[in-house]
């Protein structure tokens, strides 16, 4: 199984509008982050997590075919702002979307033209299905595990999916989801910058929760643009945890 980082960035991306910090002008690709995304594939099976307004722009970079499930974390607009786009990938069929029932029905609010009782012709044919945190589905050959999360106060989802666990704008994680991230090979886990943040971890904060979590490869994800250029943070990270960046592709074992 591999994932593909679609988007490594926070909810403005990297560069920042109107910003002219050494990040935003880095001339480094690594340094230039899309909205957080994902791309889980296996020979036959095919999980994107997450669908941000760069969504498109992501896309465009990887090979066309058919999407087996979408996991939205929660509805926020940097996680969400993509599903309109979706609508070529339905020539394979109506796209499944997994998330909360509170996700859920926010997006039946925003997007009443896709998801009402008449649809608006042409839109994406999404099928809206509602999780909550442990439950499990089958995607294809891929095994998803609801976790339960807090982006602040508000309870979110992240996943399992086989060895690989995916978590974004966490600040805390209750004790009774520690027995999901056991065994663990890889993890993905935010990290937004150095300074404390009301709602999400920080650098050092993501670096703790990873060595709890004891994976063997920690890739940190949702960066904004205080983080340090990616050559430099890179190599102040501990052994086995580093910056993923937009296009990395990784194996979990």
């Amino acid at each position: 199984m591999n994932i593909t980082f679609l988007g490594t960035g926070t909810s403005t991306g990297v560069p920042q509008i109107g910003c002219t910090c050494k990040i935003c002008s880095s001339n480094d690709p690594r340094d230039r982050r899309l909205r957080a995304s994902a791309l889980v594939e296996t020979d036959s099976t095919r999980v994107l997590i997450d669908c941000g307004p760069d969504f498109r722009e992501q896309m465009l970079k990887v090979p066309f075919g058919k999407i087996d499930g979408v996991l939205l974390t929660h509805e926020h607009y940097d996680h969400v702002g993509g599903l309109d786009d979706l609508r070529p990938f339905c020539a394979f069929g109506d796209v499944d979307l997994y998330s909360d029932d509170y996700a859920a029905t926010h997006l039946e609010e925003r997007m009443p033209y896709c998801f009402g009782k008449k649809l608006y012709p042409g839109v994406p044919q999404l099928r809206l299905n509602r999780m909550k945190p442990h439950d499990s589905v089958q995607i294809g050959d891929i095994k998803v595990t609801a976790i339960h999360v807090m982006h602040a106060k508000l309870p979110i989802l992240g996943y399992r999916l086989n060895n690989l666990v995916y978590i974004t704008d966490m600040l805390t994680l209750p004790d009774s989801e520690w027995p999901l991230l056991q065994n663990v090979d890889t993890l993905v886990v935010n990290a937004l910058r150095h300074t404390p943040h009301y709602s999400h971890q920080t650098v050092e904060m993501a670096c703790d929760f990873a060595r709890k979590v004891g994976a063997r490869r920690t890739f940190f994800i949702h960066m904004g643009h205080e983080v340090e250029l990616h050559e430099v943070e890179n190599s102040l990270l501990p052994e086995g945890i580093q910056l993923a960046y937009d296009g990395l592709m990784h194996e979990v074992l």
